[in-house]
């Protein structure tokens, strides 16, 4: 997997990488990835692989010993007619025989049952690992990876594609070997006893085995596009769900069962080709199965009518083409295993070897917070995804202390949520640096970076979960007159009290049952729990009014005396009193300083608060009122 690697590496930092993989062709080093994972549970799998063999030959016995039987009862009443005396001992023998297949059949039941259990044991852990993997994976990997994936299509990857590897131990490995020696045996004990009837009754091996492969393949084929629209519909769900809000507001309900009742249709086609290709492969395989039985019947009739083999060994001839009919037809199923095992393995693979651009270097150190001060100095930074060299932020010099506040402030697009982002590392600047205390983000732990900076996002994200659970996410162990104090600081402590449950009322699917200003104050509540030196409020007033933002302003106070505080918004009231308000226009800061100076200046900033207090927007002194409803 050395290529596949180096390929990952590269598509996790190149501009629009394209992830997938070429799932034309079967890879030979990804099956024998799968299959190594297999055979690291040794026990399981030798057990699996004798009990297969071991079934396998208890399985050839039961056609001898019924020809045997055969032959036997024959020889019985042709004594009995004959009025030969010995028919006790021939009997004995006949129930020897009788007793020999019984115990052949018990025997190939019990090693078939053992083989099974270890097999599908073997893949279940083996889907249990690589479900592990696979969600560790995601969550490592960095925010500009997951901005060119669509969650749909990882998930399908997550539940379809780990089904098509775990598969691969009984489907793939352990019925190779079980065809291989009931075709193999089968056709030594045949050719012993006769080779022109073996070459007739083994003639729908090739036939049934050629047939059923290329229509595996083309089955193969069907469901790629079938799983393909299947991610689509997955896709299409979640969007309707996630934004079901949106849908009611604006009567879409026609629209969305339209574009549902679309991919779905499409996936119905695929689905009905795929029924029509596997019925005309089984009916193509049975006709030419029983046409070489028919001629096994005729070819082996005559032969022993010319007493060339006995009516015992016809019998067995006819009693290994009825094993065999069914594992030839794997033969399509095992190479079908084959190419699904080596698509869906790549595909996992593919996200599962990825290098994170954003991860911990091999030297990285925890922080070492002393003062708490953060530095952004001459800071340059354009998203990996944009072309040329088009850049989000330049030359950025900033300074945050213990104590004071930094507002930032600007249009839409002009860089502020993209300093957050930074300062959290979920993204590497492009030219410059950005310190804590003198030291380089890039070169400290990501975990002890991320517990010294609180971000309370712009879009808060709330868990299908109590409320305590959500306040203390950041911190699980905190108790709950913590979780108390940061929801009074987050003005959310009266109202969380009136609900029924009050902290453990369940939030629903993230946060509906909560209004936007709601939902903003436990986001906040959240960051101040665990004890961050550096908070960052990424626009997360904008849902709530006036006066309540005022409130959680006075009590901040007392928190952000020890700690830097950056504050960035669109409604100029939250900046007011930062000791600092920069003002962004195309990523570069155009001014900077107290609200007195900058309105002393009657710049941008100043036009843009007029503006504001002109309109309503921003009133020039903010007065009391109510908190915001739901």
């Amino acid at each position: 997997m050395a290529t596949a690697s180096r390929s990952a590496k590269r598509l996790d930092t190149q501009v629009d990488g394209d992830y997938s993989i070429d799932v034309s062709k079967v890879d030979g080093n990804v099956l024998a990835r799968i299959t190594a994972m297999a055979f690291r549970h040794r026990w399981r799998m030798t057990i699996a692989v004798v009990t297969t063999v071991l079934g396998g030959l208890f399985q050839l016995m039961v056609p001898q010993f019924l020809g045997q039987a055969v032959d036997q009862a024959q020889g019985l009443l042709r004594d009995a007619a004959a009025g030969v005396s010995g028919q006790d001992a021939a009997e004995s023998a006949l129930l020897t025989t009788a007793l020999l297949l019984l115990g052949a059949a018990v025997l190939r039941g019990v090693f078939t049952m053992l083989h099974n259990y270890q097999g599908e044991a073997v893949g279940q852990l083996i889907g249990y690992r690589l479900r592990l993997d696979y969600y560790r994976q995601l969550q490592r990997l960095s925010l500009s990876w997951h901005d060119r994936v669509h969650t749909g299509d990882l998930m399908t990857r997550g539940i379809l594609d780990i089904e098509g590897v775990r598969l691969w131990v009984d489907t793939g490995i352990l019925r190779s070997i079980l065809l291989t020696v009931l075709i193999g045996g089968g056709a030594i004990v045949l050719f012993r006893n006769d080779p022109v009837l073996a070459c007739v009754a083994l003639s729908f091996v090739p036939i049934v085995g050629v047939r059923a492969s290329v229509a595996r393949l083309k089955l193969r084929d069907t469901w790629i596009a079938l799983q393909d629209k299947m991610s689509e519909l997955t896709n299409v769900m979640e969007e309707n769900l996630g934004g079901i809000r949106v849908v009611r507001a604006f009567a879409a309900l026609a629209f969305e069962l339209t574009r549902y009742d679309k991919i779905s249709s499409e996936g119905l086609a695929i689905a009905s080709r795929r029924v029509r290709l596997f019925v005309l492969s089984t009916t193509q395989m049975t006709f030419v199965y029983f046409l070489a039985m028919g001629l096994t019947l005729w070819v082996g009739g005559t032969k022993v009518a010319a007493g060339d083999i006995t009516l015992g060994q016809l019998t067995e001839a006819l009693a290994f083409m009825l094993i065999l009919q069914m594992p030839v037809r794997q033969i399509g199923w095992m190479i079908n295993s084959i190419a699904r095992a080596s698509t869906c393995g790549g595909r996992l693979f593919n996200v599962i070897d990825l290098e994170p651009s954003i991860a911990d270097r091999p030297d990285a150190k925890d922080i070492d917070l002393t003062g708490g001060v953060v530095r952004f100095e001459n800071v340059d930074f354009s998203y990996p995804t944009w072309a040329m060299d088009e850049r989000t932020l330049t030359g950025i010099d900033l300074e945050a202390r213990p104590g004071k506040m930094i507002g930032i402030v600007g249009p839409p697009g002009s860089g502020k949520t993209t300093i957050a982002q930074l300062l959290g590392r979920y993204y590497d600047v492009t030219g410059g640096r950005i310190t804590v205390d003198g030291q380089d983000i890039r070169g400290v732990t990501l975990a002890s970076l991320r517990t010294a900076v609180a971000i309370v996002q712009q879009e808060p994200f709330l868990f299908t979960a109590s409320i305590d659970h959500n306040v203390a996410y950041g911190d699980p162990w905190a108790g709950r007159s913590s979780i108390e104090r940061s929801a009074q600081t987050a003005q959310l402590h009266n109202y969380i009290k009136a609900l029924p449950n009050d902290y453990g009322t369940l939030v629903g699917e993230r946060g509906v049952s909560l209004s936007g200003g709601q939902r903003q104050r436990l986001s906040i509540a959240r960051a101040i729990l665990p004890d961050a030196r550096v908070l960052v409020l990424d626009d997360s007033t904008a849902a709530i009014d006036a006066a309540t933002e005022r409130r959680i302003r006075e009590s901040l106070k007392e928190y952000t005396q020890e700690r830097a505080v950056i504050v960035i918004a669109h409604r100029l009231s939250s900046l007011m009193h930062a000791d600092e308000i920069v003002f962004l226009e195309a990523g570069r800061i155009v001014e900077r300083g107290s609200h007195d100076d900058l309105m002393a200046l009657g710049g941008r900033y100043a036009k843009l608060y007029e503006l504001q207090a002109s309109t309503g927007a921003e009133p020039a002194t903010p007065r009391s009122g109510p908190e915001d409803g739901r």
